[in-house]
């Protein structure tokens, strides 16, 4: 009975970081002959990290990518290497080194490149056009990369067509929310509909704007899933594939016995015909690594592209200005999880409008998450502001200028904070209120990075009352009471912006599923309503150019993904 022991070395690599890079690869391939894995495959451009961008316009960086690939070779003597490279010759490729024996035996190049979304792919690379099985073992091996599985006749079907037995797919595939699912369902209909094993193994980690959730998977010729890799987590998944079910899938189902005449054009490259000497113990289930429910998912995805953006970018610690509010909240929580709470400053920043209750919310909160506040008063700084700027003003009524003053005082301290100690000023502002203009330029806008970017306000309550059941951190208080900025008296969010439930339903419509005015008020809201969150939308681009990067989780962020034109003056409302 053919066997295979395959080894999916789910890494978080960092870009352009290529001696970590490797170093990390080569002790994953250590790991996986231990276990006497026949093959361990690694993610899409692990040697240089995903997305490489314009490093990939650098010779020299393409040549080190290649040098790193003759060094790893060398660690393949009992072990068949796939890794995702850059490949340099005559073109540049998105590419992987097949390497046994010390050498590298064959280059499989990516033909689908994609030019979506956060994909560039297009702009750098070549798309590769042979199509190569590998026998290893005697099994009939396939491999492709991301993009490629994603076709229903492309690469894959071709493959098993031509007689693959199992199916290795490498990737670095962003995370946002149910995109989980959806690519376990497309990998089950790929393995059913070609009868054949596919394993997809994934990137992990953060890297800018992007979060990579690692979940790899291996699903049988039915399309059940037989091992799964654990979200935001780097892990060694191990199993050994019953090369027989794909034999009897297609055997016992006419519907899915494959023709061979229409591959002439693909070639076999021998491999190694080494075999599995022992069982394995410890193979990786469903059972181990269930999918998270939704609030846990989009909180670890939040938190592990917080992490690795703070870490991978050298700083050590973070300063966050604390409001009382639900969202510099959970940016503080966050923050703790990540690097600790001895790393995290809280800096609150009261004004002759802020109230006692957001007072007693700040040092609840920094009370729960064990960290340090700083208080710093600004009315003397304000009215400092106001006399001065009392000749230039005199005789214009008070309006957003002089809330927006405060909202830059307290940037102003919290960026003299961040570079008297190298912290990394955290910015507190969601999905929402990026979306409409609710923030303020050099404001509270004022930072390196911004945790909730892309989080709308709903379900900023959501993954904060999730947090709160593994241990009350967030003050209840702060859960409940009326969402304000606190920049003038009495005032709270719903006198600029509709209920947060109706805005975020409306955002994601316009922003995320672009539908038109017309489709959107088919949905049932009143006219005005929409007219007046589509044009703070439209008005904003500006604003949102110039935001903090901050961490991807739905279908469609801004920055990337969304890439309006700030001089627009198309509407359809």
């Amino acid at each position: 009975m053919k066997k295979l022991r395959l080894a999916l070395g789910q890494i978080n690599t960092t870009v352009g970081h290529l001696e970590g890079n490797i170093n990390k690869i080569i002790e994953y391939v250590k790991k996986a002959e231990d276990l006497r894995a026949d093959i361990i495959a690694f993610p899409e451009l692990s040697i240089t990290g995903y997305p490489p961008e314009d490093l990939l316009l650098k010779t020299h960086f393409i040549k080190n990518n290649m040098l790193m690939i003759e060094r790893l070779k060398a660690y393949s003597n009992n072990i068949v290497i796939l890794s995702g490279f850059v490949y340099g010759e005559d073109d540049i490729f998105n590419a992987c080194a097949v390497m046994y024996e010390g050498k590298v035996l064959h280059v499989y190049k990516k033909i689908f490149l994609p030019n979506y979304g956060v994909f560039d792919e297009l702009r750098y690379f070549k798309a590769g056009r042979e199509l190569p099985l590998y026998e290893i073992c005697g099994v009939k091996v396939g491999v492709n990369i991301c993009e490629d599985m994603w076709y229903p006749d492309g690469p894959a079907h071709e493959q098993a067509l031509a007689g693959a037995e199992v199916i290795i797919n490498i990737n670095a595939s962003p995370y946002s929310m149910f995109k989980g699912a959806f690519r376990q369902t497309m990998l089950s209909v790929r393995a059913f509909d070609n009868s054949v094993i596919i394993a997809y193994v994934n990137s992990v980690g953060g890297q800018d704007e992007l979060v990579f959730d690692g979940h790899s998977l291996v699903v049988d010729p039915k399309g059940r899933v037989i091992a799964r890799g654990k979200q935001f987590t780097e892990e060694l998944i191990v199993v050994d594939l019953d090369i027989e079910s794909v034999f009897m899938a297609r055997l016992h189902d006419p519907r899915r016995r494959l023709k061979k005449d229409i591959t002439k054009d693909i070639k076999t490259v021998f491999v190694s015909n080494r075999c599995i000497e022992k069982p394995l113990v410890n193979v990786n289930t469903t059972k181990d690594n269930e999918p998270m429910e939704h609030s846990e998912e989009v909180y670890n995805a939040i938190l592990m592209g917080t992490k690795d953006y703070i870490l991978k970018n050298r700083f050590c610690s973070v300063v966050i200005g604390l409001s009382g509010g639900i969202d510099s909240a959970i940016v503080a929580v966050i923050a703790k999880d990540a690097i600790g709470s001895e790393n995290v400053k809280g800096v609150f920043m009261p004004s002759q409008y802020t109230s006692v209750e957001s007072s007693e919310d700040v040092y609840a909160l920094a009370n729960n998450l064990g960290i340090d506040v700083i208080e710093i008063p600004i009315v003397d700084i304000f009215n400092s502001y106001l006399i001065e700027l009392s000749t230039i003003f005199k005789g214009m009524q008070v309006d957003t200028t002089e809330e927006n003053l405060q909202a830059r005082i307290r940037g102003n301290i919290l960026m003299a904070i961040s570079n008297k100690f190298g912290s990394l000023v955290l910015t507190t502002g969601n999905k929402s209120e990026m979306s409409v203009g609710y923030a303020t330029l050099y404001g509270d806008m004022a930072g390196g990075f911004a945790v909730i970017k892309d989080v709308p306000k709903t379900l900023v309550y959501k993954i904060s009352r999730w947090r709160n059941t593994k241990g009350i951190v967030i003050p209840e208080q702060i859960l409940i009471k009326e969402p304000t900025a606190e920049l003038k008296e009495g005032q709270k969010d719903l006198d600029s912006l509709p209920p947060y439930e109706t805005l975020d339903t409306i955002l994601e419509a316009y922003v995320e599923k672009e539908l038109s005015f017309t489709r959107i008020l088919d949905e049932g809201f009143d006219a005005e309503t929409i007219k007046k969150v589509l044009q703070m939308i439209d008005m904003n681009e500006y604003k949102r150019r110039q935001a903090p990067p901050g961490v991807k989780i739905t279908m469609r962020a801004f920055g990337k993904d969304r890439r309006m034109p700030i001089t627009n003056r198309y509407k359809d409302y």
